[in-house]
Order: structure tokens, then C-alpha cells, then sequence
């Protein structure tokens, strides 16, 4: 019987795992970072465009990412787990990749002696480039795991371009409502658990009826979603319409 038992026993998800070893199962935490060592070269190759193994310092860096996504995960942050390491793995590896470029620059430029002034002109140039294709990159990056989240709350760009409100007061204020949201803990976590907007706590707290809460619902969450989670440029976005 114990075993028809054990044979049929969910198995518990990776999220619920990380909350274990959060709360200090080193020994699960090794065993979670070895598993996942072949989706963290995964990862990490679709950065670099090449195949990375073990033997990488770009592997190194995305394996000390995983492991700083295992502590700094929340289901707060509106995604799974999985997706959020791959974020973090390959922001890491960018601002890696950032910062080995631009230490060889620095090398280039003393090691120059002919044609000083055009070397570090063309340096310069080929160097922003660079930069530019790497922030490019990253918000690709960012809008991928973003549309990923979304999904999770059966929520579409297209709908969210939509229904998003017409009006700068409106979209004002579905914002402020989301900061709002933000801010508390416990309707957050509501939020990212049963996949709704929690209407009836919010309404007693903004002076907003409900039916305009309900129309801009899925705007309010993907706000929400925006603040909550690890997004640099769709935050700036936010900024820009706040300030």
C-alpha cells in the first residue's frame, strides 16, 4: 500500500523546492543547481551565440546567476522560477560580456602607438556600437520574459495594446493603482497565486468604482507585473508617466 502510495505521491514543483531551500536545504540546493547545470549552458549559449561548457568563464557566471536567482526568488515577482533565473542569467551574462569589452578596449588604446587618435576614434565607435546591439539585447531579453508572465494570467499583447485605457488620466490612475497594489504584500501575493485582480480590496482602498477597475483589469496587472518583477527598461516606461 505505502508504495501505491509513494508511486502516485505529486511531485512537488521547482518553486516549492526553492522555498525549501530558502529556507536552508544546502543539500537540495546542490542537488537543484547540478540538475539544472544543462539548462544553465542552454541559457548562457544563447547569450554568447556559441556553445558553453562547463569549462566557460561565461558558465561560471551563469551558474553563480542561478544560484543568486534560487535566493532571490519570490513568486512575488510574477513569473516562475524558471523564468526568472533565465532573466537573470542572461542579464549576468551581458553586463559580463559589457565589461570584458570594454577592459579590452582599455588594453587596445595603451597598446596603440600608430595612429593613436584614429585607433581610439574607430575603437570608440565600434565600442557603441556594441553597447547599443547589448541593450538591445537585454530589452529583447526583457520583453520575452515579460510576454511569458503575461501568459501566465491569460494575458496577450494584443489584448493589452487593446484594452489598454485611451486616456492619460485613466492610464494614470489604472498605474496608480497598480503602484498600489505593488506596495501591498498580501493582495500581491493574491494576485500572482490565483491569477486575479483582487477588485473588492482595491475598491475600498481607491476612490475608483468597479467597473472601471474591471475595464482596465488586465492594464492594472500588467502594471503590476511591470513593478513587482525584475524589468529596467519597462520600469523607465512607468517613470516616464508618473514623474
Amino acid at each position: 500500500m505505502l508504495s501505491i502510495l509513494l508511486k502516485f505521491k505529486k511531485e512537488r514543483t521547482i518553486e516549492q523546492e526553492i522555498s525549501e531551500i530558502q529556507q536552508g536545504n544546502t543539500d537540495l540546493q546542490n542537488r537543484i543547481i547540478h540538475d539544472y547545470k544543462p539548462f544553465i549552458a542552454k541559457t548562457v549559449s544563447s547569450v554568447c551565440k556559441r556553445f558553453i561548457n562547463e569549462g566557460d568563464d561565461e558558465f561560471s557566471i551563469g551558474l553563480i546567476a542561478f544560484n543568486e536567482a534560487i535566493e532571490k526568488y519570490s513568486i512575488d515577482k510574477g513569473s516562475s522560477f524558471i523564468a526568472f533565473a533565465e532573466l537573470l542569467i542572461k542579464r549576468r551574462v551581458i553586463d559580463y560580456i559589457r565589461k570584458e569589452a570594454k577592459l579590452r578596449t582599455v588594453h587596445i588604446e595603451e597598446e596603440e602607438e600608430k595612429d593613436t587618435a584614429q585607433t581610439y576614434l574607430d575603437t570608440k565607435l565600434s565600442m557603441e556600437e556594441f553597447y547599443k546591439k547589448i541593450e538591445q539585447e537585454q530589452r529583447r531579453e526583457e520583453i520575452i520574459h515579460y510576454q511569458k508572465v503575461l501568459k501566465e494570467f491569460g494575458i496577450s499583447f494584443q489584448e493589452l495594446v487593446e484594452q489598454s485605457p485611451k486616456h492619460f488620466d485613466a492610464r494614470l490612475n489604472a498605474i496608480k493603482v497598480a503602484k498600489l497594489l505593488a506596495e501591498n504584500r498580501e493582495l500581491c501575493t493574491k494576485l500572482f497565486e490565483k491569477k486575479q485582480l483582487p477588485i473588492k480590496q482595491l475598491q475600498s482602498m481607491v476612490h475608483l468604482s468597479r467597473k472601471t477597475l474591471e475595464r482596465n483589469r488586465k492594464y492594472i496587472i500588467a502594471i503590476t507585473i511591470v513593478l513587482t518583477g525584475d524589468y529596467v527598461y519597462l520600469k523607465d516606461y512607468i517613470k516616464g508617466v508618473l514623474q
